[in-house]
């Protein structure tokens, strides 16, 4: 079912825009996680194809592969500008506007890394990926258990992490064309200042991924 009205709200319900106005030169999840987000992206994007980075940052832990294309989108050129795995970028407020500019069928990989909680209208969004997405091109959405709460819409927000994984495969599934969505999940791992005081914990780590259907 779509997300109801009130599901889509946040706290802060100002411009996004305006929250992303200022750079974040930071990472937002611990190292665990982003080792196995690039181990994943490792394993499942081939070489020398094209990749749209999706709400992307400064950073797109990306694996040291060579791809055709590697496009762009976040709310902060400056941050986009510092990221150099990226041949290209663009700054739009998928809330405001949820059309995806780039051309149908254009691009073998859509990823999305900690920023699908932030989508107030993810049918929409995510039948854009799958209007640009090739013909058994991936979309690969991760995400961990932080967020900036004020931004996160309700659904998330009041969500545990289980019935989060359950939200994000229902986006894939309210588009007619998509492969049933695979779910990863993998436990915490301690790293950096976790690790030296011996803690067990970290960020969990969750991808929900589907495909394309070759013959549409």
């Amino acid at each position: 079912m779509p997300l109801r009205p009130n599901q889509r709200t946040k706290l802060d319900t100002s411009e996004d825009q305006l929250f992303y106005s200022y750079p974040r030169f930071v990472t937002h999840v611990d190292e665990g996680f982003i080792q196995q987000l690039t181990d994943l992206y490792r394993e499942r994007l081939q070489p020398h194809t094209r990749i749209f980075d999706m709400m992307s940052s400064w950073v797109s832990h990306l694996p040291e592969i060579e791809f055709a294309h590697v496009e762009g989108h976040g709310l902060n050129a400056e941050e986009l500008a510092r990221n150099p795995q990226l041949d290209h970028y663009f700054v739009q407020d998928f809330n405001k506007d949820p059309h995806i500019p780039l051309s149908d069928q254009d691009f073998d990989a859509v990823l999305n890394a900690v920023s699908v909680q932030y989508l107030q209208y993810p049918e929409a969004i995510f039948a854009e990926i799958y209007r640009i997405l090739k013909p058994g091109g991936v979309a690969i959405i991760s995400f961990s258990n932080r967020m900036f709460y004020q931004k996160a819409i309700q659904a998330w927000r009041e969500g545990s992490e289980a019935s989060r994984v359950e939200l994000v495969k229902s986006y894939f599934e309210l588009v007619p064309g998509f492969s049933a969505p695979e779910v990863i999940t993998r436990p915490s791992t301690a790293s950096g200042f976790l690790s030296w005081l011996g803690a067990a914990g970290g960020d969990p780590f969750y991808a929900v991924i589907a495909h394309r259907d070759e013959s549409l």
